[in-house]
Order: C-alpha cells, then sequence, then structure tokens
C-alpha cells in the first residue's frame, strides 16, 4: 500500500503509518497530562485533512486553534523531522472552520430540542428514572398534538401544559407527576444557567456543513472552541453524544472505502462515560460498532484507556499509546491493560515502554492488510506542519471572516413553535371567555351565573392586569387547570 494512502505518524523501527483504507475502523489516542497527546491528535487531523476527509474535534484546552496557522520553523522540530527521516518538512496552516457553541469564538452550532430527543435530554439534565418517564410523555404529547419543540421555552411551556392536564392525559400516557415536572424544569435552570440555552433553536446545524473539502481538494478541519465549554462538562458530553449519533441516524450506508468520509475526535473521552446509565453506554456501543458502514471513524483521545469501557475499547483498532505513570494500583492496571492491546513485539516488554516513553514517543499500532494489527513499535511522532500552540483573536477572526458557512448560523430564527402556539391556545380560551360573557345579557339562575362569572373574571383579569410575557404564562397556568387543554 503506498504512502499517498496513508498517513505518516513518525518512525520506530520502521516507519509508521495509518492507512486510510482503515482510518474509519477507529482509533484511541492516550497518555497521561503532558506527553504528547494534543500533537498527535494535530498530526493526525493534518494528515487528514491533506488527504481530503473532513475532521471534527473539540479544543479542550484552546491550543488546537493554531492548526489554521502555519508553523514557525524551530531547531527542535527540525531535528525531529531530520530524526525520523520527514525530508519534505514544511509549514503550513490548514483549512479550518471554528464553531463555539456560544457563538463567541466561531460560528453557533444549535440544535432542536426534538432532534437531541428525550434519551439525551435525560443525559444532559441527569434525570432519575421516574422523571425520565415524564420527560418521554412529554414529548409524545408533543408529537400527537402537534407541538414544535425547538428550543427551551418550547420545552419549558410544553412541561408547564402538561403538568397543569396531568388529570387528564393520565388515562393515557400514564401517571405524570406534577413534582417530577418541577425537578425538570429546575434541572432545565440550571442548564439555561450554565449558557445551553443558546445551543438549542434555529437554525439547527446542518451536519453536510461539517463534511466539506476545499477546491484543491482538502478536507476542512472543524475545531469547536471548548475550553469555556469545560466548565460545563455534562453539556460538552451530551453534546458531542449528539453528533456522534446524529452522523450514524443521518449519513448513508458506504460501505468499506478507500478513505474515511468522515473522521470525528472525541477529546476528554472519560466526561462521555462517566455515570453514563446502561442504556446510554449500549447507544454509545451500538454507534461505535455501525458507523464505520457510513465512512465514519471515530477516535477517542483521553488520558487513561480504562476510561474507555472494554466493549467500546475492543473496537478501536488504531492505537497511539503515549506515556503512562503507574504509581498507584489503578495506574499499574492502566499500564497492563494498554499494554495487553497490543500485538506483542519480540523486542521489548511493551508495559515496561509504557512507563519509560518521552515526550512526543508513543507505541503505535494501526491496522494493515486484511486489517489485521501491527506489532507494536516505540515511535518518535513526526512534528506538526501547522503551529503548535493557540491562534491569536485577531488570526481566528480573520479565519472567520473567510468561513464558507459566513453568516449562516450566525443570526437566530424564532419561528412558530409550541411556546408560540400554547400562547395563542390561551388567548383563544380568553377570546372565547369574553364573547360567552358578552352573549349572557340575560338574566341567570344565581347559582350557575355566579360560577360562570368567577370563571371568566379569573381568566380576563389574569390575561389584562399582568405583563405581557409573565402573564402569558400566568395564563396558560389557569386555562389549562380551566378548560383542561382546550
Amino acid at each position: 500500500m503506498s504512502d499517498n494512502a496513508s498517513i505518516f505518524l513518525g518512525k520506530g523501527e520502521t516507519p509508521q503509518h495509518l492507512f486510510l483504507k482503515f482510518a474509519n475502523r477507529h482509533g484511541l489516542i492516550s497518555g497521561a497530562t503532558g506527553t504528547g497527546k494534543t500533537v498527535s491528535l494535530q498530526v493526525l487531523a493534518e494528515g487528514f485533512s491533506k488527504q481530503g476527509v473532513p475532521v471534527f474535534m473539540a479544543d479542550v484546552k484552546g491550543d488546537l486553534s493554531g492548526i489554521s496557522q502555519p508553523g514557525t520553523s524551530k531547531p527542535f522540530l527540525l531535528d525531529r523531522a531530520e530524526t525520523i527521516g520527514l525530508e519534505d518538512y514544511s509549514f503550513q496552516g490548514y483549512p479550518t472552520v471554528f464553531w463555539d457553541l456560544f457563538g463567541e469564538k466561531g460560528h453557533p452550532i444549535r440544535t432542536t430540542i426534538s432532534e437531541m430527543g428525550p434519551l439525551l435530554l435525560s443525559r444532559l439534565l441527569q434525570l432519575n428514572d421516574t422523571q425520565e418517564g415524564v420527560l418521554n410523555v412529554a414529548f409524545k404529547i408533543a408529537d400527537d398534538q402537534g407541538l414544535l419543540l425547538l428550543d427551551l421555552k418550547d420545552l419549558r411551556s410544553l412541561l408547564n401544559f402538561v403538568a397543569q392536564n396531568s388529570k387528564a392525559f393520565t388515562a393515557e400516557y400514564g401517571t405524570v407527576r406534577t413534582p417530577s415536572v418541577g425537578a425538570i424544569q429546575r434541572r432545565l435552570l440550571i442548564l439555561d444557567q450554565q449558557g445551553a440555552e443558546s445551543f438549542f433553536g434555529e437554525p439547527a446545524l446542518d451536519l453536510h456543513d461539517l463534511i466539506r473539502t476545499t477546491s484543491d481538494g482538502y478536507g476542512h478541519i472543524n475545531v469547536l472552541a471548548a475550553d469555556s465549554l469545560m466548565t460545563s462538562p455534562q453539556v460538552y458530553s451530551t453534546f458531542m453524544l449528539w453528533l456522534m449519533a446524529e452522523l450514524f441516524e443521518e449519513l448513508p450506508e458506504v460501505g468499506d472505502q478507500d478513505k474515511p468520509r468522515f473522521v470525528f475526535f472525541f477529546d476528554e473521552a472519560h466526561l462521555l462515560f462517566d455515570d453514563a446509565p446502561k442504556p446510554m453506554l449500549e447507544k454509545v456501543e451500538q454507534v461505535a460498532r455501525l458507523i464505520r458502514s457510513k465512512g465514519v471513524g471515530l477516535y477517542f483521545v483521553t488520558q487513561n484507556p480504562l476510561d474507555i469501557p472494554d466493549d467500546i475499547l475492543g473496537q478501536l483498532g488504531n492505537r497511539v499509546q503515549h506515556a503512562l505513570r503507574a504509581f498507584t494500583p489503578r495506574d499499574q492496571k492502566a499500564v497492563r491493560a494498554a499494554a495487553d492491546t497490543f500485538r506483542p513485539n519480540p523486542k521489548y516488554k511493551a508495559a515496561q515502554v509504557i512507563t519509560e516513553l518521552g515526550v512526543g514517543e508513543a507505541l503505535v499500532s494501526t491496522l494493515e492488510g486484511k486489517g489485521t494489527p501491527t506489532i507494536v513499535q516505540r515511535t518518535l511522532i513526526r512534528p506538526p506542519s501547522s503551529r503548535m500552540g493557540p491562534a491569536t483573536p485577531e488570526e481566528r477572526q480573520a479565519t472567520v471572516s473567510r468561513s464558507p458557512l459566513l453568516g449562516r448560523y450566525d443570526n437566530v430564527v424564532d419561528r412558530e413553535s409550541a411556546y408560540e402556539m400554547l400562547i395563542a391556545r390561551a388567548e383563544k380560551a380568553v377570546q372565547e371567555s369574553e364573547a360567552a360573557e358578552e352573549r349572557a345579557e340575560e338574566p341567570r339562575p344565581r347559582k350557575g351565573r355566579q360560577r360562570q362569572s368567577v370563571l371568566e373574571t379569573m381568566a380576563k383579569s389574569v390575561a389584562r392586569s399582568v405583563g405581557r410575557s409573565i402573564g402569558r404564562q400566568i395564563v396558560r397556568g389557569v386555562l389549562g387547570a380551566i378548560f383542561k387543554g382546550k
């Protein structure tokens, strides 16, 4: 297989390549902090881009933005290139599209509440089984009543509607307990305080905008600004889960190709699996197993290979293992686990070498031939061609201003959805109540007339006397209880 169909990773006893034909068999980059994982990720992203494969990766520490800028000639880089025989080493930036869930350091990324779905939302909100059941009921009611869920205010309105009409819904959908709805609303408030509201809405991300190439055949490198997002790890992990699931659901089957259609790097991968319920882990395992047929390669980046569940770890055929420290029993177990996943090299013991690797060194094993792993080699990783370190704010802004997606996602669109539809229902109910009162000119029996007047007066009083934004929510509450969702 020629080098043109591979990515040069570095040199061990022989040059080490990642063959594109097997790049959708997924991979793992692991190692302790400061051992060179970020550079390995950068080298892989550059290689995929150069071969026309678009990439998505999260910039957790804030320094991957430099991939958009040419590197600078430095003695240690040139020495590394000479040592590994990299004769055509040069510096260049790569076509980069910056994204940011908060819209501050790149194009905003949004999805709708409906597209996220109750399973991932439950994960995002850390709901218990009962609360997750209530959320599933709410989504079913929204579907049955044609209530479009786009953003958080749609979901809040829906939950209010469900709580206020819980008795009417119980017979058809099962018990909906008001305290559970209240607990979900409180979780939504916390989520809102973490800035997640900007993630939900329209225009929603079109996945095909991540899978783009330049006119000269380079794959775009999509970089998500995730440094501030890491203060909300639940938002980060759920977003990455959602994106992975969307790729799986939306992309067509393509089978085995000469190179991947798209490569997805999941940095800080332990956040995906920490405290994840069993159904969620089963879903991730299913996606990891089947998404390769969509032409997508998944690469997990983490400090410790034990962070990855065994069922998923066993599907990661391409491995770059940087140094691990064996200070504790768990560390020692991680070293043994990492060593045992490699095809042994008779010249040394992998478990010992893992603790001896220097910065920029790694044990490398990739797939070759008929998809069998190569014998593990102690490898000096090649230097990147782009900048090691962040782009300046000015450079980032200049890159955004040249983006082929400029203006496509930058302005929020708020079309009619559940929030507006439920408001309209409430206002219609008020109007019907007013009309009924106007028609009631003839005297009625005192008892019946008194009850009707009380109900009508409540509705009109609320609708007329409170501010429009808060008033609408209260009207929904009063009328929902009176008219049972009419």
